[in-house]
């Protein structure tokens, strides 16, 4: 038999030089085009992952608003703020919210996650679609008589069904150019199709269905965690600005805590000076005096810092300069707030009703079973049907038709005994390991749920009534100060007793600022983990309290 050597690709007859030109120009249009076709590939992928996110977004899951990646055009309902502070130099509540929703990184990374599982049902449903595939080659053959060149095309079609059933049709063209020797060189055509049913292993639909079932859940659980995430992410942003303000309210009390103290030194000075008060303690004024800087220094370093801090939330420039909204915490003080009049057990049976993680949950346990039954099936026999029909041109000279081709055709059957069943019986016995193991994580979130709940719960009702105590507090001590501050004019009260008062009154203005953000803070919390906290397309929450400070 002849010894062929097969150069790819070689071509050894002379071209005219038109040819040449043409495929080089070619060449330069298809670089030209390059550019557009890879833009063209993205908006089709666009549009595709978003048709599946839409299709897949439950109502009860909240308005789709702010859920776009970056580099698509954004929805009618997402924020678009500009990454900048606003030209007041102040910035409040809601606009912190809109430029975090907007810009945060973490925001855009579970946006990107969704979209992600986006792609990956958009494959698994791929897989029962019929798809195209397409060959082309060409070589140079030299026998010990011949030497020719042979060209060949093939453009074909499968796909599968949810029945298991796989169906392919190939159809493909050659052609052999003779350059030397008897050999006869022409156009053939060869048209073949053939069709596998399984009967036994992989006949289930349900099992062959299982990677695009998965997908589709998939795609749901994400859905649900991105909605979980919105409502998480809103509550930290404010509860951020809130301890930011806190910092900053701090800052100023240490400061206003600072002058006071000046102007007691300054009395208590006159009075010594006039024999009215004794050294020791005007030098107890002077102390407190440089404690309260010092307290002062470290408040404004911290409020700082906290502030730094915040801009790294809002995805702004670190060097950026700006001041949050005073009159959030003035604003606070004005309403008065209440929480939910429900139980703690009522609470805990809206959060298991309601709570997407734990739904997510209970479904991955459904997920798990499946997968056992299909560790199951793969344990089974394989038995298919196959039929196979092939046509081909009788002279490979003549570039006719196939219609005065040759017709085969063939109908069998193929057995495997699935002998080797190690990784399978591997792979079932795993199967049920993580069945067991989703169990106990539904359990466990489930207990989890519960123990949040109760915390938050808890939290709420002591976070109220120390509000409540430190407001009282705080009255006391402003009227037990002036008070203080009269009788040390009429020389009934010495300087020691003023700076007792003013201290007291510096601890219960902090204590009162922190009460109130941590009632804010606990309440908003407890709408969040009970799952009665809803996000506005502007990005900010939505309750009954929640419209009294927006």
């Amino acid at each position: 038999m002849a010894r062929k050597k097969i150069y790819n690709l070689v071509i050894f007859r002379p071209y005219p030089v038109q040819s040449v030109l043409t495929v080089l120009c070619a060449a330069v249009v298809l670089c030209g085009c390059a550019r557009r076709k890879a833009d063209g590939y993205k908006a089709k992928v666009d549009r595709a992952a978003y048709q599946l996110i839409d299709e897949n977004w439950q109502d009860n899951l909240g308005g789709k608003a702010n859920y776009k990646i970056s580099d698509v055009q954004p929805s009618p309902n997402d924020v678009q703020v500009e990454k900048a502070v606003p030209a007041t130099g102040i910035l409040t509540l809601s606009e912190a919210v809109s430029i975090a929703t907007a810009h945060n990184r973490q925001y855009q990374m579970e946006k990107e996650k969704l979209y992600v599982k986006a792609l990956d049902l958009r494959l698994a449903r791929h897989e029962f679609e019929p798809w195209l595939f397409g060959t082309a080659g060409a070589g140079y053959v030299k026998g010990n008589r011949n030497e020719a060149m042979e060209e060949q095309a093939g453009l074909g079609i499968q796909q599968l069904l949810s029945t298991g059933t796989h169906i392919g049709v190939n159809l493909t063209t050659a052609w052999v150019d003779v350059l030397t020797g008897n050999a006869s060189g022409g156009l053939s055509n060869v048209l073949a199709a053939t069709v596998t049913q399984p009967l036994l292993r992989g006949s289930d639909p349900n099992i062959v269905r299982e990677n695009l079932t998965q997908a589709e859940r998939d795609m749901l659980y994400q859905i649900r965690l991105f909605n979980r995430f919105r409502k998480t992410f809103v509550v930290s942003v404010i509860s951020q600005y809130y301890s930011v303000l806190k910092m900053y309210d701090a800052a100023c009390n240490g400061r206003d805590n600072y002058n006071t103290l000046v102007e007691v030194c300054g009395r208590a000075e006159k009075l010594a000076g006039a024999g009215r008060l004794p050294q020791f303690e005007l030098e107890q004024a002077r102390q407190d005096k440089l404690l309260a800087w010092d307290t002062y220094v470290q408040d404004e370093k911290i409020y700082k810092q906290a502030l730094d801090d915040f801009k790294i939330a809002l995805a702004l420039p670190t060097e950026s300069e700006f001041q949050l909204d005073v009159n959030e915490l003035a604003f606070l003080c004005a309403v008065k707030m209440t929480g939910p009049d429900f139980s703690e057990t009522e609470a805990i049976e809206t959060a298991l009703a309601c709570r997407s993680d734990y739904t997510n949950s209970a479904d991955a346990v459904q997920d798990a079973e499946r997968k056992t039954i299909v560790a199951l099936d793969n344990l089974r026999m394989g038995l298919n049907v196959v039929a196979t029909t092939r046509q081909k041109n009788r002279d490979v000279s003549d570039p006719a038709t196939l219609r005065a081709g040759r017709v085969t055709g063939a109908a069998g059957l193929q057995m495997d005994f699935n002998l080797d069943k190690v990784a399978a019986e591997n792979e079932y016995r795993l199967s049920l390991i993580t069945l067991n193991q989703r169990r106990r994580d539904y359990e466990q979130t489930t207990d989890t749920i519960i123990l949040e709940v109760r915390k938050a719960y808890r939290d709420m009702a002591e976070a109220a009534k120390r509000y409540k105590g430190h407001s009282e507090q705080l009255a006391l001590a402003k009227q037990r100060f002036d008070n203080t501050v009269l009788l040390l004019e009429y020389g009934r009260a010495n300087t020691r007793d003023v700076l007792d008062a003013q201290k007291d009154l510096f601890k219960a203005r902090s204590a009162a600022t922190q009460a109130l953000v941590n009632y804010t803070v606990a309440l908003l919390s407890f709408y969040r983990d009970v799952e009665i906290l809803e996000v506005r397309p502007d990005g900010m929450w939505q309750t009954a309290f929640a419209e009294r400070i927006k």
